[in-house]
C-alpha cells in the first residue's frame, strides 16, 4: 500500500520521484551503489537536455559528469521540498552555462588573436577601447540585467531557455532584456552609432 502513496500526492504513479529521493538520500550518506543507480537513471536524460540546449555537443558528456559530481558532493544540501529532477537539471543548466562560457572565451580569444594579427594598431586600439567600455557598461548593470545579457548574447540562449535557468517567467526575462538594452544605449550612444 505504501507504494501507491505517490499517486495520491500527484507524483508519478510508478514512484519515480519517491525512488529518486530515496536514492539521493542514500547518496548523501556516501552510498556509491545508490549514486551509480542515480547516474544511470539521469545520464540519458541529462544528455538529451544538454544536447538540446548546448551549441557545443562535444561538451555534453563532460557536463553530465561534472553535474553528477556536484550531485555526489552536494547531496546532503538537497532541499527535500523540491523534486530531485528539478534540482539535478538545475545543476546541469548552471554547469552547462559555465562550460559554454569557458569554451566561448577560448574561441573568442583565438579569434581575437587572429584578427589582431591582421589589423592595424590604430584599429586594434579602437576596438580594444570599445570592448573595455562595453564590459564596464555591462558591469554597471544590476545582476538580473547582467544575467539576461550573459545568457542571451554570450551563451546564445533563447528567452525561454534563459527563463528556465533563471527560474522566472519568460516575460520577466524579456522585460529585463528591454531595460538592460535601454540602459546600455544610454551609457554607450556612440557605440550604437558606430555599429549602424
Amino acid at each position: 500500500m505504501a507504494q501507491h502513496n505517490g499517486a495520491r500526492t500527484g507524483q508519478d504513479p510508478r514512484g519515480a520521484p519517491a525512488e529518486e529521493a530515496r536514492l539521493l538520500a542514500r547518496v548523501a550518506l556516501g552510498d556509491a551503489r545508490a549514486f551509480d543507480a542515480l547516474f544511470r537513471r539521469y545520464r540519458p536524460r541529462l544528455r538529451r537536455y544538454l544536447g538540446a540546449h548546448m551549441r557545443r555537443p562535444d561538451l555534453v558528456d563532460e557536463i553530465v559528469n561534472d553535474t553528477m559530481l556536484v550531485v555526489w558532493r552536494r547531496a546532503r544540501a538537497f532541499d527535500i521540498t523540491t523534486r530531485v529532477s528539478t534540482w539535478i537539471i538545475g545543476i546541469a543548466a548552471r554547469t552547462g552555462l559555465k562550460a559554454a562560457a569557458r569554451a566561448n572565451r577560448h574561441v573568442a580569444a583565438d579569434a581575437s588573436e587572429a584578427a589582431d594579427a591582421e589589423e592595424s594598431p590604430e584599429h586594434a586600439a579602437s576596438r580594444g577601447e570599445r570592448r573595455r567600455r562595453l564590459r564596464a557598461a555591462i558591469a554597471s548593470l544590476g545582476p538580473e540585467h547582467r544575467a539576461v545579457l550573459e545568457l542571451a548574447y554570450f551563451q546564445g540562449l533563447s528567452c525561454r531557455e534563459a527563463a528556465v535557468v533563471l527560474r522566472c517567467p519568460v516575460d520577466t526575462v524579456k522585460t529585463r532584456m528591454f531595460h538592460a538594452r535601454r540602459r546600455l544605449r544610454t551609457l554607450l550612444p556612440d557605440l550604437e552609432e558606430n555599429a549602424a
